[in-house]
């Protein structure tokens, strides 16, 4: 074997001198070969950073472990049980941190986009108050420094807006979640929260009668059954639930939906990443126009595109659907 103490001495001066050769020879091919050396080392570096800093963290003082306020914490400390909602904007982080089970759920609002992960260095990342944020309340480091084993939550839940917005956050910390903790996702921990798109409320024998429905099929039941006199109300986004609302349609683990993030193929996700998400502009220029049909109707619903059977009230096990999200393999 190779491998083996007499062998190795051999083995590498014979590869030592043959690679130095070809790398002689082929100088574009060693200097790019440098420089994702190079970059590689500062990734472990700021990797290796990052997971001290989240680690001495929890030994900082309260107000700076809470990160000026920004992450409201849960009670328990049952890293198995406990879930983190990352919140689209302050108004809805409010109604979710009014409307949650203090109990084992956290919440961190986001303001504004996220930083595109595919394309900025590691250094630049940390420097990103957001993603430093997440980083910090997740508490198990960053990309080949990440240690699952150290995540503070069972489940990390993105919850956005139902609109074009919303999705684009959604692909973004998804981005970051699949470059830099993608332990999380391929554990099964990464998820989307489904609120409701629309609201129908009725006055029946002075009673108010409220449905909430997912889907334009949902929809269409929900009012054929109301029959007629209901009002109709088309969510914009989170912000327009109030707490109640807010725990009843997408927090609370008896009725809500959840989506499931997961890959089913490396190569296929790694494509996807790098065409969507990268610097070229003309593979995705010619992704877009082979897989997005343009329409001026409103958005629907995730559930129309993950969910192939069944309505929406029969999704067990915790309301939840898997799907690639991101990461469809029928793209390509």
């Amino acid at each position: 074997k190779l491998g083996t103490p007499e062998a190795r001495q051999i083995v590498d001066s014979v590869v030592n001198e043959q690679l130095g050769y070809f790398l002689m020879e082929n100088g574009d091919f060693a200097q790019e070969l440098v420089r994702k050396s190079i970059k590689a080392r500062e990734a472990r570096e700021a990797a290796r950073k990052a997971r001290d800093e989240s680690r001495n963290g929890k030994k900082r003082r309260k107000s700076e472990r809470l990160l000026s306020g920004k992450l409201t914490p849960a009670q328990s400390k049952n890293a198995k049980r406990n879930e983190l909602f990352l919140v689209e904007g302050d108004s809805a982080g409010g109604s979710a941190k009014q409307g949650r089970d203090r109990k084992f759920q956290a919440i961190l609002p986001l303001r504004g986009k996220v930083l595109n992960t595919q394309k900025a260095k590691l250094q630049d990342i940390m420097k990103n108050e957001e993603i430093n944020t997440m980083i910090y309340t997740i508490g198990a480091g960053v990309g080949a420094e990440f240690n699952i084993d150290d995540a503070n939550y069972d489940k990390v839940i993105i919850m956005t807006d139902a609109d074009t917005d919303g999705a684009h956050i959604q692909t973004l910390l998804l981005t970051f979640f699949y470059k830099y903790m993608r332990p999380m996702i391929n554990a099964g921990r990464v998820y989307i929260a489904l609120p409701p798109l629309y609201k129908i409320e009725k006055t029946v024998k002075k009673k108010r009668v409220i449905k909430y429905a997912w889907t334009d099929a949902e929809l269409e039941s929900a009012t054929k059954e109301l029959k007629k006199g209901y009002t109709l109300q088309r969510y914009k986004g989170l912000g327009e639930m109030n707490a109640d609302q807010l725990w009843e349609t997408t927090m609370n683990p008896e009725t809500r939906t959840l989506v499931r993030v997961r890959i089913d193929d490396d190569t296929i996700a790694e494509k996807r990443v790098t065409t969507l998400m990268g610097d070229k502009v003309e593979p995705r220029r010619k992704w877009i126009e082979k897989n997005v049909k343009f329409t001026l109707e409103e958005d629907g619903s995730l559930l129309d595109t993950v969910v192939a059977e069944g309505a929406h009230g029969e999704i067990s096990d915790d309301r939840l659907k898997d799907t690639e999200a991101l990461f469809d393999k029928n793209d390509y």
